[in-house]
């Protein structure tokens, strides 16, 4: 197994590099979006409207962070289960979306995307979302701000820490 430090906009070389169980520590932008989110996002797609963010390259990380503390960047920001971004994920991947993150398995049309579209899924840890929240260096919501918590955010992170849950090869730390 081996660790990678990688910048965002992930290229597609360095996803290529990452198998399932290797460490990784991210940095740079990634965006932050839901469930509520994701619906709205693929209900824009289906009305021919573009994505309030950037998609090549991109990771969106599945969180919804407490409010941010006096003095903070962001409050606690740990991962949301995954599963439930599941029906909208693919359709994200196969515009070019690189890597999500998030905890626990994922489906198995969401691996087959992943193949397919050569994307990974990393997994952070939960219940430590005020350690992960030590990572986040910048934030602002970029969309949807009357979802809360859930708003998409643009994040920038230094060295968030993950692991490879599903490489493009089929790999799944999950599945032994």
């Amino acid at each position: 197994m081996k660790e990678h430090t990688i910048t965002t906009p992930l290229s597609d070389e360095a996803v290529a590099a990452m198998r399932a169980g290797d460490r990784v520590l991210l940095s740079g932008v990634i965006y932050t979006a839901r469930d509520a989110a994701h619906r709205r996002m693929i209900e824009r797609l289906d009305c021919g409207e573009h994505l309030p963010i950037p998609v090549a390259g991109q990771v969106i990380y599945y969180v919804g962070p407490t409010p941010t503390p006096p003095g903070r960047v962001i409050g606690s920001a740990g991962p949301t289960t995954s599963y439930r971004m599941d029906a909208y994920a693919p359709r994200l991947l196969e515009l070019g979306i690189k890597a999500t993150i998030g905890k626990g398995p994922r489906s198995a049309a969401m691996i087959d995307a992943m193949r397919k579209h050569r994307a990974v899924y990393l997994a952070a840890i939960g219940g430590a979302g005020a350690l992960l929240a030590g990572c986040v260096r910048e934030c602002e919501i970029v969309a949807y701000p009357d979802l809360g918590p859930e708003a998409v955010r643009r994040l920038v992170v230094q060295l968030f820490p993950a692991i490879v849950a599903n490489d493009i090869y089929g790999g799944n730390i999950y599945v032994r």
